[in-house]
């Protein structure tokens, strides 16, 4: 079974053509159980999310402030499995129709196996992965496996990455290329920086892929602000914290729900 690398190409080329920017959600699997989780992702795609990247929960996530520590934490005490994970992504796509992508480190899948990983993905209707520590002089393996199974491969960026860099790794890259607003790890923000726009500029000059901006975004005006010069705003944290914060699991994908709005109502109004 191939995977729906094309659903995302299609969903971001749709929100270019209706002139905004697409919404990207990020939710770990697992949290606050695995159940919770799908149902949080259909309602970040209820109130408006375009794609979801499902986070596989990890020990060390060295991309990832506090906030989604704590919930990767909670995951794992939970006891998830890579399994979890593809239940997640099976049921949350069967449920929105959207792409759904896999954002993990390289070691899980490297002790579980590229191709298992990739063909159960593909199975499960996953239209890719963020590999946010894979390098792409060493991704050979990885890509072969993806393209095989019709996987996006989405690699990050960094304002710190040089012109040619940039080049390297976009074109080894597909989907689209996730820009890291900022030097530094996931969390909610004040201000996303003129370092954002820059990367984008400086991306875009290598590549026809999407560029979508993530790390800092958490409010409308953010949002809005991002993407009048991205193809993508990714919002992450600020989920997780609605989700935390709230008194009860029904409370916390309300919250979410409604937060999505906000955000989907920004992305277009950039």
């Amino acid at each position: 079974m191939s995977g729906n690398i094309e659903l995302l190409n299609t969903t971001l080329a749709a929100a270019k053509a209706a002139d905004r920017a697409a919404l990207v959600a990020y939710l770990p699997a697992g949290f606050p159980t695995v159940d919770g989780g799908i149902e949080a992702v259909k309602a970040v795609v209820a109130g408006g999310a375009d794609v979801v990247e499902v986070g596989l929960p990890h020990s060390d996530p060295v991309l990832d402030g506090p906030v989604i520590q704590t919930a990767d934490d909670i995951a794992l005490r939970g006891g998830v499995r890579i399994a979890d994970v593809m239940r997640t992504v099976r049921e949350a796509y069967k449920a929105t129709g959207v792409p759904i992508l896999v954002m993990t480190y390289w070691n899980p899948i490297d002790r579980y196996g590229v191709e298992r990983f990739t063909a159960e993905l593909a199975e499960a209707g996953g239209a890719g992965c963020i590999l946010p520590d894979l390098p792409v002089q060493e991704s050979a393996l990885w890509r072969e496996h993806a393209d095989k199974h019709g996987l996006a491969t989405v690699f990050v960026v960094a304002p710190s990455s040089q012109d040619a860099r940039l080049a390297t790794i976009t074109a080894a890259g597909s989907g689209f290329v996730y820009a890291a607003s900022l030097m530094g790890v996931t969390g909610t923000r004040a201000s996303v920086g003129a370092q954002a726009q820059d990367l984008v500029g400086r991306t875009r000059a290598t590549t026809d892929l999407p560029v979508c901006v993530g790390l800092g975004v958490s409010n409308a005006a953010q949002a809005a602000e991002v993407a009048g010069f991205a193809d993508g705003v990714i919002v992450g944290s600020a989920f997780v914290k609605a989700m935390l914060d709230a008194p009860d699991e029904a409370a916390g994908l309300a919250a979410v729900r409604s937060l999505a709005g906000e955000l989907a109502e920004g992305v277009r109004k950039r």
